[in-house]
């Protein structure tokens, strides 16, 4: 028997750990100069800083051998308060606002090699869709 993991992400995320600047679009406060984990939608940023959901942040990092940069717009998704056992301090999530399609694919196939990180918390099952398997196949 087959069980559907559900997943609302629409990237697979990559354990890894790159230089990059992160800066508050508003008062050009520095976040954070490296990350947690990575994806073509985004990524984990660890930071000491008080950082509000909404807030615009200008993202610079190196993701490739090749030396191609990746400059983008962000925008804060989510606040990682490091209050769970599992968490590793206080983080923000970062959705990319404006890297283009082109970026996007490079880095995807940048990435493909990279991990992705060990879940922290139970997996949530898709039961429709594991319904739907068991009796369609």
């Amino acid at each position: 028997m087959t069980i559907a993991i559900a997943t609302n992400r629409s990237e697979i995320r990559r354990a890894i750990k790159l230089p990059c600047r992160v800066v508050r679009e508003c008062d050009f406060q520095l976040l954070g100069t490296q990350t947690i984990d990575l994806s073509p939608e985004g990524m984990l940023l660890p930071t000491e800083m008080g950082v509000e959901l909404g807030d615009n942040c200008i993202v610079s990092f190196k993701a490739t051998p090749l030396g191609i940069w990746f400059d983008t717009e962000a925008t804060v998704m989510r606040v990682v308060e490091g209050r769970r056992p599992t968490d590793r301090g206080r983080a923000v999530g970062l959705r990319f606002r404006t890297l283009d399609a082109v970026h996007r694919l490079i880095l995807r196939g940048a990435l493909r090699k990279v991990p992705p990180p060990l879940p922290a918390r139970a997996q949530k099952i898709d039961y429709a869709r594991t319904i739907y398997k068991i009796a369609y196949g």
